[in-house]
């Protein structure tokens, strides 16, 4: 019970630290920043995130973010650009540098080069101080107090820091650049992430069957066609028009309600006024739909016109849910 008392301490205790720092950067933005992004706005090329140790992974994750946000990126560690990847950065491309001290030897090395190819520069920095900061066009201040690591030695807060200041400035892109929703799928095409903002409900019935019976049919007619299509549902028709559903749960309900069920018919045990989507909708807004009213199944129509059904296991095996 000490030991996971200790462990948790020092858990919070590190989000206490790192996010505190985070917040600390707010007063450090400045006219500095503004410009860095409206630069990398107008720019004409990409942008080139490069750093070294902690930093170069951090760059290459603040890449990542700019490439999914509309903002072309690359990332070229360093190291490697002083020992023949300095090719990697083209003309009109705008070079942001990540380092905490600013003095790193690889980046003092790099920095000339940099400026000699005509390129901005972009620093991102803990120490306003360094060669970088004072090389560099535009300076985006990264100070923290103290690293999360007792030793203040491991770069914890200090990488948190640049991964925040990196995020601002893909979300400023992004918001400057009129990003929308359905930007972001084309940039995000597959996996559960891309299907959110993309796959549509019209996209999952036409991959089911269609069950539906006649307000006058019989109960073991609605078993059958429920058992058939099996959706767990039909629709009910009355003069080509829904009328209603039944569902599994309306045959229980009607086994536990009726001693004689030989003389009913659809109309009899259906539900009235059944949820249903437009086959536009997209299937995570059908899927929000279903929790919140707590059922399996959804009609869905086109222009009015009777589509199918989507069913909540068709979002699980999609990866919606």
């Amino acid at each position: 019970m000490d030991e996971t008392h200790s462990i948790l301490s020092i858990a919070k205790r590190t989000l206490e630290t790192e996010s505190k720092a985070i917040l600390n950067l707010v007063p450090q933005l400045d006219e500095q920043f503004a410009q860095a992004v409206q630069h990398i706005l107008k720019s004409q090329g990409r942008v080139v995130v490069t750093g070294v140790g902690k930093s170069a992974i951090i760059a290459s994750k603040i890449v990542a973010t700019l490439n999914s946000t509309g903002t072309p990126a690359i990332f070229m560690h360093a190291a490697d650009a002083i020992h023949g990847d300095l090719g990697t950065i083209q003309n009109n491309d705008v070079v942001v540098c990540l380092s905490k001290s600013g003095n790193t030897a690889e980046i003092k090395a790099l920095l000339p080069l940099i400026k000699n190819g005509g390129n901005k520069l972009i620093g991102i920095t803990g120490n306003m101080e360094s060669v970088l900061a004072k090389q560099a066009d535009f300076v985006l201040g990264a100070h923290v107090e103290k690293e999360a690591c007792p030793n203040n030695l491991a770069p914890t807060t200090s990488t948190s820091a640049q991964l925040a200041l990196g995020d601002s400035i893909a979300i400023c892109l992004l918001e400057l650049r009129g990003f929308s929703s359905d930007d972001f799928a084309k940039y995000h095409p597959g996996g559960s992430l891309g299907k959110k903002l993309y796959l549509r409900v019209a996209d999952i019935v036409v991959n089911n069957q269609k069950p539906q019976v006649d307000a006058n049919s019989s109960v073991k007619e609605v078993i059958v066609e429920i058992s058939e299509k099996m959706l767990g549902v039909t629709a009910v028709m009355e003069n080509n028009q829904v009328v209603g559903v039944v569902t599994d749960g309306d045959i229980r309900r009607m086994l536990s309600k009726y001693d004689n069920i030989g003389e009913l018919t659809a109309k009899d045990i259906m539900t009235q006024n059944p949820k249903a989507v437009d086959v536009d909708t997209l299937a995570v807004k059908a899927l929000k739909i279903l929790q919140d009213n707590g059922i399996s199944q959804l009609l869905a129509f086109e222009n009015g016109t009777y589509s199918g059904v989507v069913h909540i296991h068709n979002l699980v095996n999609e990866g919606i849910l």
